[in-house]
């Protein structure tokens, strides 16, 4: 019986540790989703506040940003079009988001919907939107984003 009784008190011992092993792990897993996600709105943020500082510290140095158009731009590129380019938001809003974490890269699909000016003229924004972000030095940073048609 003390056999038996050692043996229950052990299997429940080893399901306790591995059921708060995979708590950590899923609450870990939560935390770096709600970072890059929160990364994606602090970007789409300083891009209608047309924010210059924020814009380079949240994009890597290798930054490679596709349009829709199939345009590509490089950070410098993509910096200044936001600061002085023809089309200037007013909102930016990501819908449908999935982000999916692979060590210390995120991968982020959305549909991108904005709002804005393109050349004076009011227009609207409907598509899809991949951003690949890279851990650097402990924070996400964009590292490449293809839109593409809806």
């Amino acid at each position: 019986m003390r056999k038996i009784l050692i043996c229950m008190s052990l299997y429940l011992l080893l399901v306790s540790v591995a059921c708060s092993s995979t708590n950590l792990m899923a609450q870990n897993s939560n935390n770096k989703i709600a970072k890059v996600e929160s990364t994606v709105t602090k970007i789409y943020t300083a891009m209608v506040a047309k924010n210059k500082d924020v814009l380079e510290d949240l994009t890597l140095e290798k930054l490679s940003y596709g349009h829709s158009s199939g345009k590509i731009e490089n950070k410098s590129e993509y910096v200044d079009g936001v600061l002085n380019g023809a089309f200037q938001f007013s909102s930016i809003i990501p819908v449908d988001q999935t982000i999916t974490i692979a060590e210390d890269v995120a991968i982020v699909r959305h549909i991108f919907k904005g709002e804005g000016t393109n050349n004076g003229t009011p227009a609207k924004v409907n598509i899809g939107c991949l951003l690949i972000f890279q851990k650097d030095n402990g924070d996400w940073k964009l590292l490449a984003r293809q839109a593409f048609k809806l």
